[in-house]
């Protein structure tokens, strides 16, 4: 394998000092116009490349800037990545995109990573409902922005969207239709949004006249199609059955959907259904889904900046804020009223 060539290649080439070199590239106006030609001839016969790390290692911190979501697999987060990325190459910052697949050991790998790689910043949806991990990883002092997640704290930036409100649209969006049996097919009890769109559901009915025993719920370990399909057949197996049901996302929303049609049931006539992010597929569904919309291009994007802010402001002066953006309800084919 050839050798890569390096600055000193570049330098002795041209018959100037390495400090010429880097002068033509970092500051060229200070380089006569005849020395300049003859280095950059040097670097395109070369066809050498600054080593991006090398800089970063003086400099202290990379231009790179970590995304730590839960399921890459899940379009929600591709849309938070999207937004993400659109605030950060306007900065001229790369991003990192990791999956930390909901584990907390996972999680903790790769904040550990991020310092050792010195990134500028993290977004970070987390995995560790305690929170240790992100505490062992503010000693870097390296700033990060929870996503999709409420801080707990003054001294962390964070966006989010009112899932209390989300669960309450959905549901409420069913009892106005006349369902009076809901179930709800929540994920892992350890994640807030799904406690909190249960409250935004529970809320929904308390202030339709009914009472808790109405929303019976449907519990999963994880949110992708196939718990889905699992709780499908679960609820297929109620009695008395509900005549609705809401999902705590869109992938769940969907293999139930898949599993009711695969047992004979229809959709809405039998059972109508409510998910929740509102991904692309929900609209393209065999029976289009409705579901609750999460802006969440527009909450990496906001979660960027505000990560970039912190990031500008390292002599201590950073405000930090916590900001809460509202869900809207998108009604489609998968829910009507009761029958």
């Amino acid at each position: 394998m050839a050798r890569v060539a390096g600055i000193k290649d570049v330098a002795r080439q041209a018959g100037v000092s390495v400090g010429t070199v880097s002068n033509v590239i970092n500051r060229p106006e200070a380089v006569l116009p005849e020395t300049r030609a003859r280095v950059l001839a040097a670097i395109d016969d070369l066809g050498y490349v600054r080593s991006e790390s090398a800089r970063q290692l003086r400099a202290g911190r990379s231009r790179i800037m970590a995304l730590l979501v839960l399921d890459m697999g899940n379009p929600f987060f591709v849309d938070v990545a999207r937004g993400a990325e659109r605030a950060a190459r306007q900065a001229g910052l790369g991003v990192m995109v990791c999956n930390s697949g909901q584990s907390p050991a996972e999680e903790a790998e790769y904040l550990g990573l991020f310092a050792e790689q010195r990134v500028c910043g993290v977004l970070v949806t987390p995995a560790d409902a305690t929170g240790r991990n992100l505490e062992a990883f503010r000693r870097h002092r390296i700033p990060f922005v929870l996503v999709d997640r409420v801080a707990s704290s003054t001294g962390t930036c964070a966006v989010s969207v009112d899932d209390v409100r989300g669960g309450a649209l959905a549901v409420g969006h069913l009892v106005s239709a006349g369902h009076s049996s809901v179930a709800y097919v929540s994920g892992p009890g350890d994640l807030h949004q799904i406690r909190d769109r249960r409250e935004g559901a529970l809320s929904a009915l308390a202030g339709a006249g009914l009472g808790p025993e109405v929303l019976v719920e449907i519990p999963s370990e994880r949110l992708d199609v196939a718990a889905g399909r699992d709780a499908g057949a679960r609820l297929l197996g109620l009695v008395p059955r509900p005549t609705a049901v809401f999902c705590a996302n869109d992938l769940l929303a969907l293999g139930v959907l898949q599993s009711l049609y695969a047992a004979g049931v229809r959709v809405p006539q039998d059972i109508a259904i409510v998910g929740y992010d509102d991904i692309e597929f929900a609209a393209a569904a065999a029976v289009p889904l409705t579901s609750v919309r999460q802006p969440a291009v527009k909450m990496g994007r906001l979660a960027a900046e505000l990560l970039l802010e912190e990031a500008d402001e390292e002599d201590g002066t950073h405000e930090h804020r916590s900001v809460v953006l509202q869900p809207e309800l998108v009604v489609r084919a998968s829910s009507a009223a009761a029958p």
